[in-house]
């Protein structure tokens, strides 16, 4: 199935992964959202569980291992395009997850990957769901 222009939403997740107090980022490499900072993930493949989806996505990405942690929420990303139709839509199931270095390798579907203090990203440009996710696990993390 196409992912852009898709006959059905496609199921992804993200992860928001710590190391400390910082949180990783991506600079994505491709549609949708290419060129911006994002959390880790991708699609879930067939016969893939979601958290099997969540760690192999971190590992291609980032070269991370992570302990995974639990769902902290889920977003639906719908984008148009200027005919209204639906270019992109995915349901995106969002993870919370520590990581086990600190040390980065991107992967081909990152352009870039690095560690962030939650007071730089505010600067970044981020999608509102993105930051929204960021502070629910943070405040689950404190718990």
């Amino acid at each position: 199935m196409s992912r852009e222009y898709p006959a059905r939403p496609i199921i992804g997740v993200g992860i928001v992964i710590w190391h400390g107090e910082r949180v990783l980022l991506v600079q994505r490499a491709r549609p949708p959202r290419q060129g911006q900072w994002s959390l880790p993930g991708g699609a879930q493949q067939l016969g893939e569980s979601l958290a099997d989806a969540a760690r192999r996505e971190v590992l291609e990405e980032t070269g991370l291992a992570v302990d995974l942690g639990e769902v902290i929420a889920t977003v639906d990303l719908i984008e148009r395009d200027p005919q209204g139709r639906v270019r992109y839509h995915y349901t995106l199931i969002d993870f919370t997850a520590e990581a086990h270095g600190a040390a980065l390798t991107p992967g081909d579907d990152a352009a870039d990957a690095r560690w962030f203090e939650l007071d730089e990203i505010e600067g970044l440009g981020l999608w509102s769901e993105t930051l929204r996710i960021i502070e629910l696990a943070r405040a689950r993390r404190r718990r």
